[in-house]
C-alpha cells in the first residue's frame, strides 16, 4: 500500500463530465489499496473571478 497524491487543476474539474472522471481516478487508486490525497484547485475560471471581487 502506498500513499498517492493526486493533484488536480481548474481544466480537470470544470464540467460535470470532468468532476467525475477525476472521482474515478480516485475511486480506482483507492480499491487498488492505496491511501489517497486529493488537492482539487478551484473550478475553470474561478479564481479570476474571485480575484475580480477582490479588487472591486
Amino acid at each position: 500500500m502506498a500513499l498517492i497524491v493526486q493533484k488536480y487543476g481548474g481544466t480537470s474539474v470544470g464540467t460535470i463530465e470532468k468532476i467525475r472522471n477525476v472521482a474515478k481516478r480516485v475511486a480506482r487508486t483507492k480499491d487498488e489499496g492505496n491511501d489517497v490525497v486529493v488537492v482539487v484547485s478551484a473550478m475553470s475560471g474561478e479564481t479570476n473571478r474571485l480575484l475580480g471581487l477582490a479588487h472591486q
